[in-house]
Formats: structure tokens, C-alpha cells, sequence
């Protein structure tokens, strides 16, 4: 049976962690939407534009892969779109009380969908979003940590480049 899934999340800005985390993701099913909240309650630095726009230029060599933007519950997203599976990273065990508690809730609103729980590769187990941003901004180098356009895009912002 065809199985579509869903990897949400704000990729502020999106890293090379996320990027392993689609590309194995693809292999497994048989399309794969990176659904970007709009998250204004927490302030992102980049618009959701932007988000959009370097997601979809990073991700551009999965051909398997769309991205999408969005507001509101994520299972209510995933339903809509025929997504069974929802996709959650966990880099650590501190992420997996938050995750199971989301998965729970998740399963309530919508028992039909699915969350999958997916550990980066070793290298990337460490890269947040959050950190990219915070050594950005004081002036580190993060093209280890993310695509060049995302790198390029952090330093327009933080006016380094």
C-alpha cells in the first residue's frame, strides 16, 4: 500500500540534519511533504516565505519530496493531504518526553495517522535549528551545519555577507 508522509516542522532554517533526515525518509515512502509550520508564536527568524524557498531549494534533488507550508494541527494537515505518517526526529533522549507526549496527542485527535520516530546520522546528531541560528548570529561558521544557500541566506541576515 502506498504510504505518503509528513515531516513538519519550522526549519528556521533548514539544516544538513534535516536534510539526512528527508533523504532516508524518501527511500522509505513513497512521497514525502516537509510541512513547514508558520509557527508565529515563536517568532522564527526567517518568513515563512523564505522558509519555504531555501526548504525547497535544499530538498530540490529528492524527487520524491515536496514542501509545503502550513497553520494548524499538524494531524489535521496530514489528513487532508492522505498523509498516514507523521515524521519526528530525535536527536537525544531529551527530545523523546516531548516527542512521545506530542505522538500521544496526535493519536487522539487523529488515531489513523501515524508517528514515525527518526535519530540523525551520528554527525548531525547535535545540529538544532536554534544553534545554527545562535552561532550565526555571533559570527561562527555554520557551513558544516547547513546548505550554502542557508548559509548564505544567515549571513544576509546577521549582515556578514
Amino acid at each position: 500500500m502506498p504510504t505518503g508522509a509528513m515531516y513538519p516542522g519550522t526549519f528556521d532554517p533548514v539544516t544538513n540534519g534535516h536534510y539526512g533526515l528527508v533523504q532516508r525518509a524518501a527511500r522509505i515512502f513513497d512521497r514525502v511533504v516537509v510541512a513547514i509550520a508558520a509557527s508565529p508564536h515563536k517568532t522564527p527568524l526567517f518568513p515563512l516565505d523564505e522558509r519555504l524557498s531555501l526548504a525547497r531549494q535544499v530538498l530540490a534533488d529528492l524527487p520524491n519530496v515536496t514542501v509545503d507550508g502550513y497553520t494548524g494541527l499538524t494531524v489535521e494537515y496530514a489528513r487532508a493531504h492522505q498523509l498516514g505518517v507523521v515524521i519526528r526526529g530525535l536527536r537525544a533522549v531529551s527530545d523523546f518526553e516531548y516527542e512521545f507526549q506530542l505522538a500521544s496527542m496526535n493519536r487522539h485527535l487523529q488515531a489513523e495517522v501515524e508517528t514515525v520516530f527518526m535519530t540523525p546520522v551520528e554527525q548531525h546528531t547535535f545540529i538544532s535549528s536554534t544553534l545554527v541560528r545562535e552561532v550565526a548570529a555571533l559570527g561562527g561558521d555554520v557551513t558544516a551545519f547547513v546548505h550554502p544557500l542557508v548559509a548564505r541566506a544567515l549571513a544576509r541576515r546577521f549582515g556578514k555577507g
